[in-house]
């Protein structure tokens, strides 16, 4: 006599749990944590989705992430604090900037023999950047420079708005803006 194993069919998803699945998806699209291109995709997914266990493969990594213990944010606090120590020390020693008095034209930042800020620095563009004022201040533009625009640490794409303290590389050469 043969036997025949049962095999226990899983249940189909609830619309309860399509519905929590796909708020997963909107609140990680409008944050910003996924593209068009995947949302659409993971859509699919939740909705065409015969098991439950389709549907938390196409959200798994979206799902909120249990907050860190205080212990082991204030070690990474700690651990962080040398490096910030020495950022803020060198930028303090940087070459200061002066911002210009404002005026109609962008000020042109690169190695071209007509940028008003030359710099003769192989990791410097030609045309590298330009710093325009306005109404509301100062603004870098990177030009699309092959080694970035940086302000803080962070590179520039596009157009960022600065001011006096903020410190500024061009390639691998360091400024910190001063007003006059």
């Amino acid at each position: 006599m043969a036997s025949v194993e049962s095999r226990a069919i899983p249940p189909r998803p609830s619309e309860e749990d399509r519905e929590r699945a796909l708020e997963v998806l909107r609140e990680s699209a409008a944050e910003g944590r996924v593209s068009n291109g995947t949302f659409e995709h993971r859509m699919d997914l939740i909705l065409t989705a015969r098991r439950s266990d389709e549907i938390e493969a196409a959200v798994h990594d979206l799902r909120p992430r249990p907050p860190e213990p205080a212990l082991i944010r204030f070690v990474g606090a700690v651990s962080a604090l040398p490096g910030r120590l020495r950022r803020a020390w060198q930028t303090a020693r940087l070459p200061e900037l002066m911002l210009p008095a404002p005026g109609p034209y962008p000020m042109s930042i690169g190695r071209a023999p007509g940028s008003v800020l030359r710099l003769s620095d192989e990791t410097v563009s030609r045309t590298h950047a330009q710093l325009h004022s306005s109404a509301r201040g100062w603004t870098l533009r990177d030009l699309g420079s092959s080694n970035g625009t940086w302000v803080n640490g962070r590179r520039v794409t596009g157009s960022v708005s600065v001011r006096p303290g903020d410190h500024v590389r061009f390639g691998r050469v360091s400024f910190r803006l001063g007003s006059r």
